[in-house]
């Protein structure tokens, strides 16, 4: 009877290592390490349910196994759905892409469906945003920038990501700079979205690092570091890391390099009047990159937006402001 019990331990254990994999000390996490955990059920559970973690994700793989696959690489994402833990990670492992995406973090309760999105979309980034990047993968900065600049648009430009839940409350400064970018209709939208996907995360930031300041888009910020960022940057820098992302009109589809930065991206010695890497993690390879001026009508309103402080947004009281747009779901 013993000896039964000791191999069903021990087949447990193994299983166990086989379902929720080892993260080696070069995983690159979504949000620093921290102790919180959100259990399936708990009272804290209040994100998102498992089939619509498992929707985001099919959706994501649905768009990129096919990407990594024409590199000669396997996308792997584990949809460790149970585990408690509040983050996200990326690895690799031969010739496999991995991305482990843990319940606890889709369970809290700042998190939507577009949002979730974007933090798988952050994972891949580690291994698809280019340079700068820190050993194998793309450094945090650059890995928040694309899964607006990229990854984001191609998911939200999907027919399957139409039913994700999202924020109910929209952002004039968002909505602006959008409106100022892009003059087709479901461009400006997918554009929006993906801001909005980022304030939603931004939340999550904040109430990690029990921060008071609430992030916003009309209060960038105002630091520049003389040297490149890579761990995770501030919270309101990555909330305006998310805005330029969905603001740079360069094509989802665009090569990225490895090496050069401006690969890709925007800048503006690339003609590209908004859209840049806030300077409060990225230091351009070049000073060229911040060069020529804007000149154009249509660049002058990207312009206006970029430089002068929004409209002051409504604080919603009361609660978080995507509870009103989540259908009654059983639980």
């Amino acid at each position: 009877m013993k000896r039964n019990l000791l191999l069903s331990a021990v087949s447990a254990l193994l299983l166990g290592a086989a379902v929720m994999p080892a993260c080696a000390s070069d995983c690159n996490g979504f949000l620093p390490p921290n102790d919180l955990k959100i259990p399936v059920g708990s009272v804290d559970d209040k994100g998102i349910i498992e089939a619509q973690f498992n929707d985001v994700i099919n959706a994501v793989e649905k768009i990129y196994k096919p990407i990594v696959a024409a590199q000669g690489k396997v996308l792997q994402i584990n949809r460790l759905w149970t585990n408690a833990t509040v983050n996200a990670n990326a690895s690799q492992s031969g010739n496999k892409y991995l991305v482990n995406m843990y319940g606890g973090l889709a369970r809290h309760e700042t998190i939507t469906m577009d949002g979730f999105a974007l933090v798988v979309c952050h994972e891949l980034g580690h291994h698809l945003g280019g340079a700068p990047k820190g050993g194998w993968a793309s450094n945090e900065g650059q890995s928040d920038y694309y899964a607006n600049l990229q990854c984001l648009k191609r998911v939200f430009s999907d027919e399957a990501s139409l039913a994700f839940t999202r924020m109910s409350a929209g952002d004039e400064v968002a909505e602006k700079g959008c409106e100022a970018m892009y003059s087709d209709p479901k461009e400006r939208a997918v554009c929006v979205r993906g801001a909005m996907a980022g304030k939603s995360v931004s939340y999550l930031f904040q109430i990690l690092r029990n921060e008071t300041v609430i992030p916003r888009f009309d209060t960038p910020s105002a630091t520049v570091v003389t040297s490149m960022l890579g761990s995770h940057p501030p919270t309101q820098c990555r909330m305006d890391t998310y805005l330029t992302g969905s603001l740079c009109t360069q094509p989802a589809t665009a090569p990225l390099s490895n090496t050069n930065p401006a690969v890709g991206t925007c800048t503006r010695s690339a003609g590209f009047q908004a859209g840049f890497r806030p300077l409060c993690w990225y230091k351009p390879a070049s000073p060229a990159e911040l060069l020529p001026p804007v000149t154009s009508a249509h660049a002058s309103r990207a312009a206006d937006f970029l430089t002068e402080p929004g409209p002051a947004l409504t604080v919603l009281k009361g609660g978080y402001p995507w509870d009103s747009f989540r259908a009654p779901i059983a639980r």
